[in-house]
């Protein structure tokens, strides 16, 4: 398997449904994922609402890609980036893309591209609808990529009683950390972190003011928390246990 920091991606960018505004964080999120091999941008880039990007692109070097809008009313944009996907996609090069969109006409395309074995990373603004976000391995709110920009402020760092009082995260946290456990209770945090990505696309730790999610999970006082050295010459690897469970 493919390290993450190995994984050879295609970035892809919906200039109609994503702001420039973002594109610092996007590529620096990107990056935590693997490499970019490959950065496009697709537009109609005679629309003067796109001259925004112009110095983004030179400054990150991403190529754009000329779409004109032949018919009022159709995006021939949506078109171009997925018949270009699907390029890239058999051409055998990637491990990986990142579709940049807040437009649920590329569900069946991250669809697709999940049925061949690759990741799918999206990156979107709250609106985006479920489906799309559903049919990603992972899926980032841009939002909170323009939280981490220079004089940006974050979101607010939610407390323990607030945390505990969102049931919907407590739930999810909760059966995740059961998934992933042992006979024994006890979970390997990077196993619950999977498992919760795998539940839910959308979820981001950042959302709740927490930058790491072991913060948030000792934030929520819901877990007994351990560090264990496994071997010599390892690093510590951190590990949790539903406080029911010692209790039961």
């Amino acid at each position: 398997m493919t390290d993450e920091q190995d994984r050879r991606l295609a970035l892809l960018i919906d200039a109609d449904n994503a702001q420039a505004s973002v594109i610092d964080g996007l590529l620096e999120e990107v990056a935590s994922y693997g490499t970019a091999q490959v950065k496009r941008i697709y537009g109609d880039w005679t629309r003067p609402n796109l001259a925004g990007w112009k110095d983004v692109l030179l400054r990150h070097s991403i190529q754009p890609r000329q779409q004109f809008a032949y018919t009022k009313g159709k995006n021939a944009t949506d078109a171009a980036m997925v018949i270009d996907a699907m390029d890239l996609l058999h051409s055998g090069r990637f491990d990986g893309f990142c579709l940049v969109s807040s437009d649920s006409d590329f569900t069946p395309l991250a669809a697709r591209i999940r049925e061949s074995g690759l990741k799918v990373y999206g990156f979107g603004e709250q609106k985006t609808p479920d489906a799309f976000v559903a049919a990603c391995d992972k899926f980032v709110f841009t939002e909170l990529l323009k939280d981490e920009a220079p004089g940006a402020t974050p979101p607010a760092r939610l407390g323990t009683k607030e945390l505990r009082g969102d049931a919907k995260l407590v739930t999810l946290l909760r059966k995740a950390a059961a998934d992933a456990a042992g006979d024994d209770g006890w979970a390997e945090l990077s196993s619950v972190g999977n498992t919760i990505n795998k539940r839910s696309p959308q979820f981001d730790q950042r959302s709740y003011g927490y930058a790491k999610l072991s913060e948030l999970i000792k934030a929520t006082k819901l877990f007994d928390i351990e560090a264990r050295i496994l071997g010599e010459g390892s690093g510590k690897r951190f590990y949790l246990r539903d406080k029911r469970y010692a209790d039961a």
